[in-house]
């Protein structure tokens, strides 16, 4: 919780579609300092409209970081991103008792505010060893090693996303020595103030538009996007709703109308599970993205 005379960080989030980017430019711009972004999509350069990142005008209007940074095939991770915002904190409140950060990544977002686990980082042997078993044996193959290496995580894990499950097992075959050891869930001091504030809308309201959006982004050239990003379709970052549907029109599995439908419903879906995620959080205070004014006041209490 934020305390007077601190730095402060304004931590905005909610979910997709909700209106983060526009509010954020608006405040960005009224307490004169940089959006620090924590959209971990946003920061592959070549998923720019499907991850609905901020326009050439949007970034011109205010500096942004984080965002088009990396290429689709670059390795990144919440604890490097943790670590790197950390870094950039010192050096802007050296300028102004405000930072901004905002996105819906709900890993980015608590890696900041409350720090992460020091997991090893795995070395690229490793990480193209598991990512050819994968391939080769499959998700479950590698889901049963994993209970016979680490039972304890495996029973907590989402064993249907690769990407824990091979991540868990890099740690353990690099380290010898279970994920879960290097779990130690401790929440890390700040030397600075954070003021969390949830963005949030209607639900019929937040669907009307997340499927607004997506008839945008057909419109504005996501199916050439994604055409454009076949050949990277098995790296994490294209594990992305948006870009997994057309794939499989890509493949003749859906028609395209089908496939757009799909993105409408596993917006709304993520959306459901980034509200349910910061909704435990009970130092978030929830607003409409219209109650401009009664957010300003909301931050300045803590000066």
């Amino acid at each position: 919780m934020a305390s007077s005379g601190n730095k402060q960080l304004i931590v905005v989030t909610g979910p997709t579609a909700v209106g983060k980017t526009a509010l954020c430019i608006e405040m960005a711009r009224r307490l004169g300092v940089p959006i620090i972004n924590a959209d971990s999509r946003q920061l592959y350069r070549q998923l720019q409209i499907g991850t609905a990142a901020p326009t050439a005008s949007q970034m011109q209007s205010v500096r942004h970081y984080f965002v088009g940074t990396l290429s689709v095939g670059q390795y990144y991770s919440a604890s490097m991103f943790e670590q790197e915002v950390m870094a950039l904190l010192d050096e802007l409140f050296k300028a102004s008792d405000y930072a901004l950060l905002t996105g819906g990544s709900m890993m980015y977002i608590d890696a900041v505010c409350n720090g992460i686990d020091d997991i090893p980082t795995v070395d690229d042997g490793i990480r193209a060893l598991m990512k050819r078993r994968l391939a080769e044996e499959g998700l479950e193959a590698l889901a049963e090693e994993l209970r016979r290496l680490d039972p304890e995580h495996y029973e907590t894990v989402d064993r249907q996303n690769p990407r824990r499950v091979v991540h868990a097992l890099e740690i353990c075959h690099m380290t010898g020595q279970t994920y879960t050891s290097f779990r130690k869930a401790q929440k890390k001091e700040r030397p600075f103030g954070i003021v969390k504030i949830g963005l949030n809308r209607d639900r019929q309201e937040l669907y009307d538009r997340i499927n607004q959006r997506v008839d945008q982004m057909m419109a504005d050239g996501l199916l050439k996007e994604a055409e454009g990003l076949l050949a990277y379709r098995n790296e994490n970052a294209l594990n992305t709703v948006g870009y997994k549907e057309l794939f499989n029109y890509f493949d003749g599995i859906w028609s395209l109308e089908e496939a757009v439908e799909r993105i409408k419903g596993n917006t709304r879906r993520y959306a459901r599970k980034q509200l349910t995620w910061f909704k435990r959080d009970p130092q978030m205070r929830w607003f409409h993205p219209d109650e401009k004014e009664n957010i300003m006041k909301h931050i300045c209490y803590y000066e």
